[in-house]
């Protein structure tokens, strides 16, 4: 795994070497999918996104705090009689305010309808890593079998080429018609068709695991094993399997989705409840006011009584010498917010969220007929598979040895070169379906694995 991490990293780089190969097993496939999959990291960030939203609503409950600050200028002040003005020519404020929700039932619901989304988010991560494992054991099998099938073509290529070189020879002393010459290089011919088919399928096999894996093209890959190697977990492949299907991770997002609902149904019907908060403001505010034209008419009505004019005196101990009054009044507080009617808004919204509960239940029951159909299909598919690669594997035997009868009988004079192409092409055909019941199982298996929501 170190050597498949440093050929990512350069080619991540662009630092790629001439002719890099990775060799994989389908261990290592897996596990390079799970972590570099472009679709597995949308999901784990779909699940960190929903930490983040979560952690938003938990901020409703902490105090909110803001401070701000102004300055006015006074173009034109108010004035009264005598020519009195009230205002200042400058004013500075600055300004801090503090709210904390004591009671609100709709911060409280989101709360729990917030965990069912990270349920959801993670159900779903959950999901796509077990399409994704599915995905890659079929590319996986599919370029063994392409490479087992190019193998068996490639063997029975080198033998017709024996038996035309054979019969060519045979040809020339008289012992050979030309018939069976012809007859015999047709069927090589037959056979390079074939043979580039494969190859061509090998490679988009293989273009198809890159994706998946997330490696780029001119990484060249070699997966290890052999398909007929396989045919032990072929047989050993049916313990434990039944038609369970409570893991499948389609199933459980619909029925996530359906909480999901509810949990909304819930907030939507605690917004109708009373809301409580505390409250504390705090200013300081500073006017330049010119607070001796103030005093003086307020002296001078004291003053018509036969005072002293203690008015002139007040003004001068609220300027105290300075050119701004500042005041700072504090005040703090609760807020009762009793919701009364908001236009049939919050009944037709119950309402919605009732229909699409309705709506899901019925999804739910039907996809779950489905999934009990698929799960049934793919068990039906896998011993199908298994008691077609039993009988292929008695037939390729018999193959064989008819093979080895009609070339010793062709050679011995005693046999047709038709009788021997048939027993050729008839060898090649049990080969290659014996190669492809064993890929009909595993793939059938990949597809059980999914269907039941089983991981790797």
């Amino acid at each position: 795994m170190k050597r498949v991490i440093l050929i990512l990293s350069l080619a991540a780089a662009g630092l790629v070497p001439a002719r890099a190969q990775l060799r994989l097993t389908l261990p290592e496939a897996v596990e390079i999918a799970l972590s570099e999959n472009p679709t597995i990291r949308v999901a784990e960030l779909e699940v960190q996104r929903f930490d983040y939203v979560k952690r938003q609503t938990w901020g409703n409950l902490i105090p909110q705090i803001s401070v701000g600050g102004t300055y006015t200028r006074s173009i034109v002040k108010q004035s009264m009689t005598k020519g009195l003005s009230f205002g200042a020519d400058n004013t500075l404020t600055a300004q801090g305010d503090a709210t904390w929700t004591l009671f609100a039932p709709t911060v409280f619901r989101t709360l729990r309808l917030n965990d069912t989304q990270m349920a959801t988010a993670v159900e779903a991560a959950r999901g796509s890593r077990i399409t994704l494992v599915a995905e890659v054991k079929k590319a996986f099998y599919n370029i063994l079998l392409s490479e087992q099938s190019l193998a068996v073509l490639r063997e029975s290529e080198a033998t017709v080429q024996r038996t035309v070189d054979d019969t060519e020879l045979q040809y020339r002393n008289g012992l050979a018609s030309e018939y069976d010459l012809l007859t015999a290089q047709v069927q090589l011919s037959n056979l390079r068709p074939s043979i580039l088919q494969t190859e061509n399928s090998i490679k988009v096999a293989k273009l198809l695991l890159k994706m998946y894996l997330s490696i780029p093209e001119e990484v060249e890959i070699e997966v290890a094993g052999e398909l007929d190697a396989m045919r032990d977990r072929v047989l050993a492949g049916t313990d434990g399997l039944s038609t369970d299907i409570t893991e499948n991770s389609d199933l459980r997002t619909l029925e996530l989705q359906e909480e999901l609902l509810r949990r909304q149904l819930k907030v939507a019907n605690a917004s109708r409840w009373p809301t409580v908060a505390a409250f504390f403001s705090a200013t300081y505010t500073g006017n330049d006011m010119d607070m001796t034209k103030l005093g003086a008419f307020g002296g001078g009505a004291e003053g018509g009584e036969g005072g002293s004019g203690s008015g002139s005196g007040s003004a001068g101990d609220v300027l105290d010498g300075s050119k701004f009054w500042w005041q700072h009044p504090i005040s703090a507080g609760l807020q009762l917010n009793i919701p009364i009617f908001a236009g049939l808004t919050k009944m037709n919204r119950s309402r919605e969220l009732k229909n699409q509960i309705t709506q899901i239940g019925l999804q739910r029951d039907y996809a779950r007929q489905q999934i009990d159909v698929e799960v049934r299909s793919a068990l039906n598919d896998l011993l199908t598979a298994r008691e077609t690669m039993y009988a292929q594997e008695r037939t390729v035997e018999q193959a064989r040895k008819a093979y080895s009868i009609s070339d010793t009988r062709y050679r011995a004079g005693a046999g047709t070169i038709l009788e021997l192409n048939s027993a050729q092409l008839a060898q090649t055909q049990a080969q290659l379906s014996y190669s492809q019941a064993i890929y009909d199982y595993l793939s059938a298996k990949a597809e059980y694995d999914r269907i039941v929501g089983r991981e790797y």
